[in-house]
């Protein structure tokens, strides 16, 4: 799954990739468009349980699970009709499963804002109204194209034209796509045509070292709170600068130094974490003296699916699941225990996996 990382020029943008990273494979600069080709990197998903489990079976290996980050060029007002290096920015945000949108939050007379002044409203209706501008180009080609077709009188197709004027309505009112009221069958249509404003949003308030302790305080977290919630988005805090200077740190070291600070836990792990909830992905776990390992799902993924997550053979002679759930295996101490006490669970095709199960594929091929 990707993740674009999208803002303004000169928000932190490359800053947050690096932290999130721990690299400094992002160019960071005091001048737009330092970044032009999106850099790429893989991030581990934080999760205790696998240090749990490292514990228990100790293994020759621990694989978490990951999603990939991608550092898109800024964008600026115009970006749809080609300014900047708007195409180019557009094309790689439609490669992304999801947004984090880097905002502005903190006073800084040494950062340059590539609008003269720090405004996290505006900031994010520019790149707001940009991803709408090309999304209504899109919607008006889809159109012609459809009802070209319709000249024939076909019902079906001569529906598909009104709800592509709906779908174009609702953004010609400044409204994103994902804060359409749709059906199901509906929602699977819009997701077919990839535009820029369904794709899932996180909000990242990047904020000053004074802030850290008590973002809720900070004027302008308050003002993109208010946007996010508007439109149903997640927003969550973090301190890009702060982040990437600890991001050398061991685990122990970090959390101290951020204890100082008045901080519990670092802001990429919240991050992260919303990032994967946000995708609808969920992990279950496999463990033993090889490895313990956590598996990427989606919500809903019925177990022949998950099994060929790890081996396509898995799932083409899948015979049944052996599940304990994580909570009762920790409660027991042991597998062996978990299974005297019948906790472990024998599950077949129509089963649907669940965040933490620990499972034992039985297949035949």
């Amino acid at each position: 799954m990707k993740l674009g990382i999208v803002g303004l020029p000169n928000v932190g943008k490359s800053t947050l990739f690096n932290a999130l990273t721990r690299s400094s494979g992002a160019e960071s600069a005091n001048y737009p468009f330092c970044t032009i080709e999106p850099n790429v990197g893989i991030v581990t998903v934080p999760d205790e349980r696998l240090d749990v489990l490292k514990k228990m079976y100790d293994p020759e290996k621990v694989t978490p699970a990951t999603i990939e980050f991608l550092d898109i060029a800024g964008l600026v007002k115009g970006a749809s009709k080609g300014e900047g290096l708007g195409n180019k920015f557009l094309a790689n945000i439609r490669e992304s499963d999801a947004i984090i949108h880097v905002v502005r939050c903190f006073d800084d007379e040494n950062i340059i804002h590539v609008n003269g002044k720090v405004d996290p409203a505006g900031d994010t209706e520019t790149i707001n109204f940009e991803l709408i501008f090309s999304d209504i180009e899109l919607i008006d080609r889809r159109i012609e194209r459809t009802g070209k077709m319709a000249k024939g009188g076909d019902k079906k197709i001569l529906a598909e034209v009104e709800f592509l004027k709906s779908i174009k309505e609702h953004l010609e009112a400044g409204n994103p796509a994902r804060t359409m009221d749709l059906s199901t069958e509906e929602r699977d249509y819009v997701n077919s045509l990839f535009l820029l404003t369904s794709k899932p949003v996180i909000y990242a308030a990047n904020i000053s070292e004074d802030d850290i302790a008590e973002p809720e305080a900070c004027e302008y977290v308050n003002i993109l709170s208010e946007i996010a919630s508007k439109e149903g988005a997640q927003i969550i805090t973090v301190c890009s600068k702060l982040e990437e200077d600890t991001a050398e740190l061991d685990e122990e070291e970090r959390d101290m130094f951020l204890s100082e600070l008045g901080v519990t836990g670092s802001g990429l792990d919240k991050l992260i974490k919303a990032s994967y909830a946000l995708l609808g992905l969920i992990s279950f776990l496999t463990a033993g003296p090889k490895e313990v390992r956590a598996w990427t799902i989606s919500k809903g993924t019925k177990a022949p699916g998950a099994a060929g997550k790890i081996h396509s053979d898995f799932e083409r002679g899948f015979i049944r699941a052996e599940i304990v759930a994580y909570d009762d295996l920790i409660a027991c101490g042991t597998y062996a225990a978990a299974r005297d006490k019948g906790l472990v669970r024998s599950e077949g095709k129509e089963y649907v996996m669940q965040d933490g199960d620990i499972t034992l594929f039985r297949f035949n091929v």
